[in-house]
């Protein structure tokens, strides 16, 4: 499956997606479908525990600011995009806690998927069971990105993570919205286009900062891609040929940013100090 397949998909990109992954097999699709469910549970469950706590990661790095976030006075006027970035933050908190979340497609940027997609639908008050068929093409879009990239900071820098995710989750989005296929791959597309060169870069190696921040900002990022692509625009790059960009980017990144902690963020005077102090 590509994404051009997908683009030229006369319903929902997300029956594709799921044709694709289990045919005409209808207790194959009845299991798929249960299965996604439980990825909701888990990610709202993730949500939750996030939001209601301020207990700091192993590092001291974070742990609050989620919390922080959601109890705070909206005084931009803007409550969804409050709401999307205090949960992407929760999820990545938890994670920095070692609790129990979703890798979305990783577990670095698994804030950025829930954020958007369970944000907006709470912002909007619609139930989970919406949420199933867009999440199945969420996990369809990553499908197809990891072919051609791995979906991995260490092997593409971060815009293999996180703009993976902002594409999966502006895809999501975008069908939860009413959009087409067509409006839907395009979001994904634009999503990952404004990514492309974003390096990964944790402080220390510990994937807490900027990775905690980072997912709050791509989950809005997805939004926008979303409104972008329902409003109508279109990727002017095929989709695909904004996939293996980003995959030529990644490979073209040095070592240094691509998870080893020795360049950008966690290369500056602080973050050698923070490495330091977390290596004794």
């Amino acid at each position: 499956m590509t994404l051009a397949e997908l683009l030229a998909y006369p319903g929902k990109a997300s029956e594709l997606v799921l044709e694709n992954e289990v045919g005409s097999d209808a207790a194959a699709r009845a299991a798929l479908i249960i299965a996604m469910r439980g990825r909701l549970v888990e990610m709202r469950d993730a949500i939750v525990r996030g939001l209601n706590s301020t207990v700091p990661s192993r590092t001291g790095m974070v742990g609050w600011n989620a919390k922080t976030l959601n109890d705070a006075d909206d005084r931009l006027g803007a409550p969804l995009l409050k709401r999307v970035q205090a949960y992407a933050m929760a999820v990545n908190e938890e994670n920095a806690r070692m609790g129990r979340i979703v890798a979305a497609p990783t577990a670095g940027s698994a804030g950025t998927v829930p954020g958007a997609l369970i944000g907006l639908a709470d912002h909007l008050g619609l139930n989970d069971a919406d949420l199933v068929m867009p999440l199945v093409l969420a996990a369809g879009i990553g499908e197809v990105i990891s072919k051609s990239m791995f979906i991995a900071g260490s092997t593409g820098g971060c815009q293999a993570e996180i703009g993976s995710s902002a594409a999966m989750a502006a895809a999501a989005v975008t069908e939860l919205m009413g959009g087409d296929a067509k409006a839907s791959i395009h979001a994904a597309a634009m999503a990952l286009m404004n990514t492309i060169g974003l390096v990964c870069d944790p402080v220390g190696g510990y994937v807490e900062v900027p990775c905690v921040s980072r997912n709050a900002f791509y989950a809005v990022h997805s939004i926008s891609a979303a409104q972008l692509a329902l409003a109508g625009l279109e990727s002017v790059i095929p989709p695909d040929e904004v996939v293996y960009a980003m995959a030529s980017v990644g490979r073209l990144l040095p070592p240094e940013l691509r998870e080893t902690g020795e360049g950008g963020i966690a290369d500056t005077p602080t973050g050698r100090r923070i490495a330091l102090e977390m290596a004794r």
